[in-house]
Order: structure tokens, then C-alpha cells, then sequence
């Protein structure tokens, strides 16, 4: 017992000088030991994947710990790390020309490099086709691919990240009136109306949003009181203890609180803005870069953000939520918003033209409606009514409710407390009144 306590507790330490042991055994084998291939490009590949490993070992022992420590503060700087080079290969991406950066991804896969033509999710939108006596209900079972479980999955995770069921529909519903609104740059984005809102908004993304609030109020609600591994009596109890080994420490609850103060307001706007920019990333890089969908980078990519995503709206949350603590923007959440605009600058030179191709009239017309709103409704909350109670001395409709409320249930409890008061004392007065009185009556006896 006091072996495997040990060794759990050895996972736990920082291991520096056995992890830079390691690694110079490593390279010393390297110069020393082994000799050289006599291939460029097999050198290459594998310097340029042993300078990342490198990195990567520095990383997980010496950076600087998140906000979440389970299963492991190393396991998320690993991904910390992992983000950097990303971000590193983005820039070096970046400054390539179009046709040289896209034969580099044959460095990767060569099987990349090639344009690869996109699916059309549109075309005939019958969800019954009585044309086709074999299967009326192809076009059901057309779409129901890989992205189907994908979209399930990958809103159930943001669900868990933004721990909000308001700004998860909203996010959800706004993409898909981008994926209307862009269906003329992009193909794939062509999609039947059934598609767009019973499949994707209803079923998978609903679905996974509703899974995702049911797991939110399950970890709210579950005791953090953690015990040693070694101190639960039970089998049962230890294996339980393990598997909660790979849910949150603690639980703080995100309230968001948009129309609080211009400052969050702002900040949640932020955050929808760039959450929709991330997602159109996914689709406008695999098709700037040829890399088709099923192609294990665009998996990896996903897995990648699935990670590094819950730290960065942790670190969004607690720099919105107390400025005076946390004074600085996280390092996670400031490498993805770096990302997710590295990324966007890649598609916009890689492909200037289909970004640049005029968008019909009419979605124009929306879009510039629903702006204005915004900013109509903005300048409203924070500006003209805030302005207006000041001079005219009053209070917003709902303050001036709940104040009345207060007052008047504040009324109500000290006229209990009075009526309360009152019959005591009676009670006390006529208490009184009987002793004198038999006392009375006691002295004139007496006399």
C-alpha cells in the first residue's frame, strides 16, 4: 500500500531533472550512436519533430499552470504547448506563397496538395421523393454522415466550455444564418432548410446542448470533497475515485451576465463573434489548404481546440469576472484568440477571391438590419436609459419593481413584528396586572 501510494505520488512532482536526464540521453545517442540517413528531407522532417518534442518537454515541467489541475497540471500544459506550435506553424504558413504552402502540407501527407472538390449538401430538398420507388427517404440517409455525430459531439463539449443555454443557441442558430449567408464562396455550405434547422440546430446541436446542460447541473451539484486514494475502504469506492480523477477539482458556476455593464456586454459579443469565426475556420481551411474533410489534420485540429477551448473561456470568464485578481487576459485564452485570427488571415490571402465574392442584396439587407439592432438596443441600455434616470432622478422599470417589492415585503415584516410585539406586551401588562391584583387583595386580607 505505501509502495503505490508512492508511486501515484510520484506522478505528481515535477520530475525537471529526470525529464532533462532523458532528454540529453536522447540526443547524445543521437550525435554519438547513431548515424546519420543520408536523406534531406527525412533529416528535416525528423529535426523539425525533434525540436517540437523539445519544446514540448520544456514546456509541460517549466510553464506556468492553468486554471484546471485535473487529471493533471502537466496535461494541460502539454496543451498550452502544443498551442504555441501551432500558432508557430500558422506564421510560418502565413508567409508563404499560395502554391508553396500548399505542397508543403505534402511534408505531412502526401497525399495532401491536390484540389479536392467540395460536397454540395443542396440540391434536391424532398424529404420524401416519391420519384424514387427504391428508397423515397434518400435524402435523409444522404446526409447522415460523419458530421452528424461530429456536430452531437462538438456541441456537447462547447456546452461544457461556455456552461451557458442562452449564448449556445445563439451561437448555434447565428451559424447557421452564416452558413445561408455564405452558401455562394462555399458549397459545402449549401444546404437543404430541414438540414439547417431540424438535423443540425433541433437534432444534433440541440441535443448535444441539452446533454451538455444535463452534465453542467450534475457537476454543480456533485460534492468536491476529495479523499485519498488509499483511505476509500472499497474496490468499488477506489475505482469511482479514479474516474472522478478526470472531472473538475472544484465547480464555478459561469454567469455571464451580459446586459450587467457595457464592459461584458461587449466581452460576450467578443466571444460569440470569435467562437463563429473559429467555426468558419474549419471549413474555409480545409478548403483554402486542399485537405478534405475526413483527413485526419482537420480531426486533429477539432481535438486540438476541445482541449485548449475550456481553459480559454476559464481564463475569459475569471479576467471578466474580477479584473482586480486577475489583472492580465490568460496565456491560454490569448494563444487561441492569436489562432483563430492567424487562421482567418491564412484563408483571407490563400483564397482573396472566394472571400471577396459580393454577397447577394438581400443578405446584406439582414445582416446591416440585425447590426443596427444591436447597436440600437446598446446604445439604449447603457447610454440613453442610464442617462435618462440620472437626470430625471428615476430608476429603471425593473429596479424600481424589485425595489417596491422589497419595501413593501419589508413593511409587511415589521407590522408582524410590531403586531407581535404588541400582543406580547399585553400579555405581560395583564401578567402584571394579575399579580397586583392578587396582591391586593392578599394585603387587604391581611389587614
Amino acid at each position: 500500500r505505501c509502495s503505490v501510494f508512492s508511486v501515484l505520488s510520484y506522478f505528481h512532482l515535477a520530475h525537471t531533472l529526470t525529464v532533462l536526464f532523458i532528454l540529453t540521453c536522447a540526443l547524445v545517442y543521437v550525435t554519438l550512436l547513431e548515424e546519420t540517413p543520408q536523406d534531406t528531407a527525412y533529416n528535416t522532417k525528423r529535426g523539425i519533430i525533434a525540436s517540437i518534442l523539445v519544446f514540448l518537454c520544456f514546456g509541460v515541467t517549466q510553464a506556468k499552470d492553468g486554471p484546471f489541475s485535473r487529471p493533471h497540471p502537466a496535461y494541460w500544459r502539454f496543451w498550452l504547448c502544443v498551442s504555441v506550435v501551432y500558432e508557430l506553424f500558422l506564421i510560418f504558413i502565413l508567409f508563404q506563397t499560395v502554391h508553396d504552402g500548399r505542397q508543403f502540407m505534402k511534408y505531412i501527407d502526401p497525399k495532401l496538395g491536390v484540389p479536392l472538390p467540395e460536397r454540395d449538401y443542396g440540391g434536391n430538398c424532398l424529404i420524401y421523393d416519391p420519384g424514387n420507388a427504391t428508397d423515397p427517404f434518400h435524402n435523409i440517409w444522404d446526409k447522415m454522415d460523419g458530421f452528424v455525430p461530429a456536430h452531437f459531439l462538438g456541441w456537447y463539449i462547447k456546452t461544457l466550455m461556455i456552461r451557458d443555454w442562452w449564448m449556445c443557441m445563439i451561437i448555434s442558430v447565428m451559424f447557421e444564418f452564416l452558413e445561408y449567408s455564405l452558401e455562394h464562396q462555399l458549397p459545402n455550405f449549401s444546404e437543404c432548410w430541414w438540414d439547417h434547422w431540424i438535423m443540425d440546430v433541433l437534432v444534433c446541436n440541440g441535443l448535444g446542448i441539452y446533454c451538455g446542460m444535463k452534465t453542467l447541473g450534475w457537476l454543480s451539484m456533485k460534492p468536491y470533497q476529495w479523499q485519498g486514494l488509499w483511505n476509500i475502504p472499497t474496490y468499488k469506492g477506489k475505482i469511482k475515485r479514479i474516474a472522478f480523477q478526470f472531472t473538475p477539482y472544484s465547480w464555478v458556476k459561469f454567469e455571464w451576465k451580459p446586459a450587467s455593464n457595457l464592459r461584458r456586454w461587449l466581452a460576450v459579443l467578443g466571444i460569440i463573434f470569435m467562437f463563429l469565426l473559429a467555426e468558419l475556420n474549419t471549413f474555409y481551411l480545409k478548403f483554402v489548404l486542399w485537405m478534405p474533410p475526413e483527413h485526419y489534420l482537420v480531426l486533429l485540429r477539432l481535438v486540438f481546440f476541445v482541449n485548449v477551448g475550456g481553459v480559454a473561456m476559464r481564463e475569459i470568464y475569471d479576467f471578466m469576472d474580477d479584473p482586480k485578481f486577475h489583472k492580465k487576459l490568460g496565456q491560454q485564452a490569448w494563444i487561441v484568440a492569436a489562432i483563430t485570427v492567424t487562421e482567418f488571415l491564412i484563408v483571407v490571402k490563400y483564397d482573396p477571391h472566394t472571400i471577396m465574392l459580393p454577397i447577394p442584396f438581400f443578405v446584406t439587407q439582414c445582416w446591416f438590419l440585425g447590426i443596427v439592432l444591436i447597436l440600437t438596443w446598446t446604445l439604449w441600455r447603457f447610454f440613453i436609459r442610464d442617462l435618462q434616470s440620472e437626470v430625471t432622478g428615476t430608476v429603471p422599470l425593473v429596479s424600481y419593481i424589485t425595489l417596491r417589492y422589497k419595501e413593501t415585503r419589508r413593511r409587511k415584516q415589521e407590522g408582524l413584528g410590531e403586531r407581535t410585539n404588541g400582543t406580547s406586551s399585553q400579555a405581560t401588562t395583564s401578567g402584571r396586572s394579575k399579580l397586583n391584583g392578587s396582591g391586593d387583595s392578599t394585603r387587604q386580607r391581611k389587614s
